[in-house]
């Protein structure tokens, strides 16, 4: 079965860091656009940012512009995000996912995702 498989959440304190990672299983994600998604409870799922295929486009969410940043390495097959001064607001489920419309660059329009993952947890509280 084709997902991806998410890593790295857990239990951090505000102004904490985390990487969390993102790797094709049974999927080679060279050749897609890569999404990070997040779902609070009792919250829509919202983009948290997006990285092309070669690494050259990113696209920030708002509210975690200048916090965040996204990264790939094709070689190992995974995506990155790099969390930096992590707010109680950043508590969610992240998940990742493929943009499967192979477009040059990437957006975080949720419906052009597919393989998703289970996602991981990231709680941040002191």
């Amino acid at each position: 079965q084709l997902q991806f498989v998410e890593s790295g959440g857990g239990l951090v304190q505000p102004g904490g860091s985390l990487r969390l990672s993102c790797t094709g299983s049974g999927f080679t994600l060279a050749y897609n656009a890569i999404g990070w998604f997040r779902q609070a409870p009792g919250k829509e799922r919202e983009g948290v940012s997006c990285i092309n295929s070669s690494g050259g486009h990113t696209d920030y969410a708002d509210s975690v512009k200048g916090r965040f940043t996204i990264s790939r390495d094709n070689a190992k097959n995974t995506v990155y995000l790099q969390m930096n001064s992590l707010k109680p607001e950043d508590t969610a489920i992240y998940y990742c996912a493929a943009d499967v419309t192979l477009q040059a660059m990437c957006d975080m329009t949720r419906e052009k995702y597919a393989y998703w993952g289970r996602g991981t947890q990231v709680t941040v509280s002191s």
